[in-house]
Order: structure tokens, then sequence, then C-alpha cells
């Protein structure tokens, strides 16, 4: 293990039910950010879409087994798990089936703790050699989704600045308050991040203003500029951060990555 001091790795869902808010990219480059300051990280990719897996360089020819196949076959989460190009950096890929999941599992028995238990299954085989596992989520509040929260410790949401972004967070919001209720008392929120930030944007400053004003600290301080090398990256099959380290978009993932590790030291201190 690192300097976590933990016996089992964190879970972070990333999560936002809206598409285009830069949630795949956050859960790619955050990950290999984590990874780079030492931390042993998984993605978990359940989004029917792939993205993460193919912003990894692991296509759909490579996918041999995927997370639908832990989802809904029971696959155990060992034999799923592939190296990635990055040091410290696992995947397991998604498959498009996962789009059929909802009626797939329509009348299974605890639909809802598919993910939970191949986490706790990985964990008991004595693979528990990781630090971190981010769940890259769809971006809708699904089953596939509510999996990812009933598994979590904590949520990672990224927010762009635009007009409606509170307008979503708050649905958002109301899911993670049913989930916490009946499913996992322990769900929290990791953090919020702005995404796609251009300073030079009124909407978008008064954006941040108000999403720190309406949530204080559950925002990081750091926020993820719009950039173009972080948007070519995936068409290489590259994380940014391995498609050019020295981009502001990089720099702004390594930054966020050190800025939850601290969140994550005060946290742990706080429950010792």
């Amino acid at each position: 293990m690192s300097d976590q001091n933990q016996e089992t790795p964190r879970v972070l869902a990333v999560v936002n039910q809206k598409g285009g808010v830069g949630k795949t990219t956050t859960a790619i480059n955050l990950a290999t950010a984590l990874a780079a300051i030492g931390q042993k990280t998984l993605v978990m990719d359940i989004d029917p879409q792939g993205n993460a897996s193919t912003g990894l360089g692991v296509g759909p020819a490579d996918r041999k087994k995927t997370t639908y196949d832990v989802i809904v076959d029971e696959e155990k989460l060992q034999s799923t798990i592939l190296s990635t190009l990055v040091p410290n950096l696992w995947l397991v890929p998604a498959h498009y089936d996962l789009a059929g999941v909802e009626l797939e599992l329509a009348n299974a028995p605890r639909r809802s703790y598919r993910i939970k238990q191949a986490l706790d299954g990985l964990t008991k085989t004595g693979t528990d050699k990781l630090d971190y596992i981010l769940i890259d989520c769809p971006p809708s509040l699904n089953v596939l989704t509510v999996n990812a929260l009933t598994a979590a410790d904590g949520l990672i949401v990224p927010l762009q600045c635009e007009f409606f972004a509170l307008e979503g967070l708050s649905q958002l919001l109301r899911t993670v308050d049913l989930v916490r209720t009946s499913l996992n008392p322990k769900l929290a929120i990791q953090g919020i991040v702005l995404t796609m930030y251009d300073g030079r944007n009124n909407l978008a400053r008064q954006v941040s203003t108000d999403v720190r004003q309406h949530f204080g600290d559950l925002v990081y301080n750091t926020m993820i500029p719009r950039n173009v090398r972080i948007s070519e990256a995936p068409g290489f099959g590259k994380p940014a951060l391995i498609y050019d380290h020295s981009c502001v978009g990089s720099k702004a993932y390594m930054k966020l990555a050190s800025e939850l590790i601290k969140r994550e030291k005060i946290e742990i201190e706080a429950s010792a």
C-alpha cells in the first residue's frame, strides 16, 4: 500500500447525469494523475459508450471481459482487470451491452449491489493493493449509476461552468440523498470540480462564484480550464497527462489529484 494508511481502496464515483461536462475526461486524467504520484488506481468504466476505456488505449477488440460481465453475470472483478500504458493504473473496460442492463436486471435480487459485491470480492481475494478505484458513470441516473453510488465511499462531481449547472446538480443531490437513506449511508460528496473554465468568460466566472457560494468547501479550489490538448488526447488513446504532460489541462489535473489526496488525509485523520 502507499501512504494512504487504509486497509481497502477508496472507491470514488465520478458522476453527473448531464453529458458533456468533462466527466470521463476527469475520470481518466485524475486517475492518471493519482497513478503518477504513486497511488495504485483502478478505473471501472460503466458507461455503455466506453469512452474511458478508449481514452486509456483499450479499444473494443481488446475488451474480452468487461463491467457488463461483472454487473450482469457476476463475473469476478479480478478476471476483468487490464493493465494500461500508465504505470500504477489499471482498467475494467466497458461494453455497449451495458445499455440494456436496466431491462436485464429488472427483476434481479439486490440489483443495486452488483458493483459493491464485486469490489468486496476483490478485497477478499487479497487483491487489495489498490489505493483508489474510480468509477466512470454514464450520463444518466439509471441502475448503473445507482450501483456506483451504492458501492462508493464518495463522489466526484464534474460541473461545467454553464448556465444550467446548478439546476442539474440539484437533481443529482436528491438522488444522493435517496441512495444514502436506502442503500449506502456512508455516501458523501468528496468534491465538486469545475470544468471547462474560461476566466475570460463572464458567465463562467459567475457560475464559479455561485457554485462556491452554494456549496462552500465541497468545491475544489482547482478548476479545469478549457484546453485543446485535453480534447485531442482521447483521439490518440491516451490521457492528456501522457499526450502532453506540460499543457495547462494536465497541470490542472495533477493539482486536482494533490488536492484530493489532501482532502482524503484530512478525512482519515478526522475519523481516526
